[in-house]
């Protein structure tokens, strides 16, 4: 005796033969885009500026002499959460002039950190801190990390992971109470 065929829930035939189809394009897809990664570097082609490198010294001048509140972003051109939140800090930027917005490429290189601006079209200070030793000095063993400064340097607030828009928010009122 078998299941009456009623009782079966038949597909029509376009849908069962489009699955194969659509696993081909989404396995193409992912192809693209991981090998996407793999092309020529920019070191080899030298099409981008390289960065200025900056040293935990001189970081600590730059901070305790800005005489505007400043967020301090640090990321990697490799870091997929750090990629997620460029946009959201290049547009933050230029929205409010009272913040000096400061990026340091952590654990990266020069050609693939430019890469990087350039291609998320961010256009406030970024440097190099190819070692990482600035993060490190500042207890960050991960990418990315934000800080939210005061004028002469203090940190105010020390934000661990992505930053959405909301603790992008928060952390600038906060910086533009004091």
């Amino acid at each position: 005796m078998g299941v009456p065929v009623d009782a079966v829930a038949l597909e029509p035939a376009h849908q069962v033969s489009t699955l194969p189809r659509m696993r081909r394009v989404l396995v193409i897809l992912i192809s693209i885009v991981v090998l996407g990664g793999c092309g020529t570097s920019t070191e080899e082609t030298g099409t981008t500026a390289a960065l200025p490198t900056i040293d935990v010294a001189a970081y600590n001048l730059l901070v305790q002499n800005s005489d505007r509140p400043m967020v301090v972003n640090f990321w990697a051109s490799w870091c997929v959460p750090c990629r997620s939140e460029a946009p959201l800090l290049a547009a933050a930027h230029l929205a409010d002039e009272r913040i000096r917005f400061i990026g340091i490429a952590s654990d990266d290189t020069g050609p693939d950190a430019a890469a990087f601006i350039a291609e998320f079209g961010i256009e406030f200070d970024n440097y190099l801190d190819r070692p990482g030793a600035i993060k490190g000095s500042l207890g960050g063993s991960g990418l990315p990390m934000t800080l939210f400064v005061a004028p002469g340097g203090e940190i105010v607030i020390h934000h661990f992971g992505i930053i959405d828009d909301a603790a992008l928010a928060l952390g600038i009122d906060e910086l533009l109470k004091r």
